[in-house]
């Protein structure tokens, strides 16, 4: 039988065994406990090597703190324990700079609020993404995916001499619910077909991203961008489970991107 297990440095007690816990201030009314993931590449034990990862309980006066996730991480950083390591920008669920796993689901932390969680709130980097440091994974594998479906306009015709290049409304529309994509990988994340093939399979983000570009009424390079996609891997290592769709912040749909990719590859054959 094939047993499936961590990586024994990867281990750590969720019953805060190893992790350390910072009270609330004396007086606080409405104390909320933060449980965070934290884990330092540089933190090494008697052999040298990364300690494990360890959860760290943060009591936080909510009477003192902001409503969503972010404003709770930014105060236990500022306050409490400036170790802390987490990505942010914008604040608007724009950037998608600060995508974790909260409370059992791939969001943004600063469109998260703590008022919709119940117990305690727990934080984790997005799932099965290797960690630089505590809450920030590593998304070079994710980028240079991206780079590699070519996202930018491509034509082989002369650029109008005097305006930029046009579509209707029409085309116009149908780029709906694509564009909006802010690439935060909470969908890539979230996906069992990427968990286990992130090596060759694209992912929902970066192939909602292709297809943004493929159903472009401007873009003259919809065949050979199909070519590149028709991949044993690439492309069809999905298999509509759908929790990208689920779990993305922006309310898009890269499940359904991905099946009109697959529409158009059969369509060219027929």
């Amino acid at each position: 039988m094939v047993e499936f297990a961590l990586p024994r440095n990867s281990k750590f007690n969720k019953n805060g065994k190893d992790g350390r816990i910072y009270k609330a201030p004396a007086g606080a009314k409405k104390v909320r406990k933060v449980k965070v993931y934290r884990w330092n590449p540089e933190d090494l034990n008697e052999k040298g090597e990364p300690k494990n990862p360890r959860l760290d309980t943060y009591e936080i006066d909510m009477d003192n703190c902001g409503p969503m996730v972010l404003d709770a991480l930014i105060k236990i950083k500022n306050e409490v324990d400036s170790s802390l390591t987490f990505r942010r920008s914008c604040r608007e669920g724009i950037c998608g700079s600060c995508a974790m796993n909260i409370d059992g689901t791939n969001t943004l932390a600063c469109i998260k609020d703590c008022g919709d969680i119940k117990g305690d709130i727990n934080v984790y980097p997005l799932p099965h993404m290797p960690v630089v440091k505590d809450l920030v994974p590593d998304l070079n594998n994710f980028y240079a995916q991206y780079e590699s479906v070519q996202p930018w306009l491509k034509t082989d015709s002369a650029a109008p001499a005097s305006s930029e290049r046009l579509q209707s409304p029409e085309d116009r529309d149908k780029l709906d619910g694509l564009y909006e994509c802010i690439l935060c990988a909470c969908c890539s994340a979230s996906c069992p077909s990427y968990w286990w093939n992130s090596d060759k399979y694209l992912g929902p983000a970066v192939l909602l991203q292709a297809y943004r570009w493929i159903i472009d009424s401007r873009d003259e390079a919809t065949g050979s961008r199909l070519d590149e996609l028709e991949d044993p891997f690439k492309l069809y290592r999905c298999h509509t489970i759908m929790n990208c769709a689920n779990t993305c912040p922006k309310g898009l749909n890269p499940g359904k991107a991905i099946a009109e990719i697959k529409k158009l590859i059969v369509e060219r054959k027929g």
